[in-house]
């Protein structure tokens, strides 16, 4: 059997996931025709049963890639910050790296003392940071930087692991 890397993988699952919606509208333009009543149906290239055989053939390899997929993630590792973690852990770190270096940049944008409005009779109310802008604007840039860092490790892995899997049909 012919094998694909897992970064090959991830582009295939995403034109058979493609392919399957595809083929799923096809169903409807093949299973209905309109005529003229009383006339001869057209001859068809494709019939119904030639559509779903397609679907059936490659939701089954979709299936199979999937499951081979899942299992690399969880079988592999990369070294993150003196770690092993399994893809999947790493996937997962570098979203919440990323979730977290944007929630630092966002406090890192936000003034250190802020006037909201008047209250009452010249008062004026202030709404003040509770910590430095600047060292969670850098706190961002950080994580940012750590989750390009993984991101980057987790692709080269994925081109390092290699799946069971005949692609030939699709590439």
């Amino acid at each position: 059997m012919s094998k694909i890397s897992l970064a090959e993988a991830v582009k295939l699952k995403s034109i058979l996931s493609k392919r399957i919606h595809e083929l799923e509208e096809e169903m409807y333009r093949v299973a209905f025709v309109q005529i003229d009543n009383g006339s001869k149906i057209p001859p068809q290239v494709r019939t119904l049963a030639d559509v779903e055989n397609e679907l059936d053939e490659i939701r089954k390899d979709f299936r199979l890639l999937d499951k081979l997929m899942y299992q690399a993630n969880y079988e592999n590792e990369v070294q993150f910050n003196q770690e092993n973690l399994t893809i999947v852990e790493a996937i997962e770190l570098a979203t919440q790296l990323r979730a977290k270096a944007r929630k630092c940049k966002e406090l890192g944008a936000s003034p250190k003392e802020e006037p909201l409005y008047p209250f009452g009779d010249n008062v004026l109310v202030v709404k003040v940071a509770m910590f430095e802008p600047e060292d969670y604007r850098q706190k961002g840039l950080e994580l940012e930087r750590q989750a390009n860092k993984l991101s980057n490790l987790i692709n080269a892995k994925n081109y390092a692991i290699e799946l069971d899997f005949d692609s030939e049909k699709y590439f």
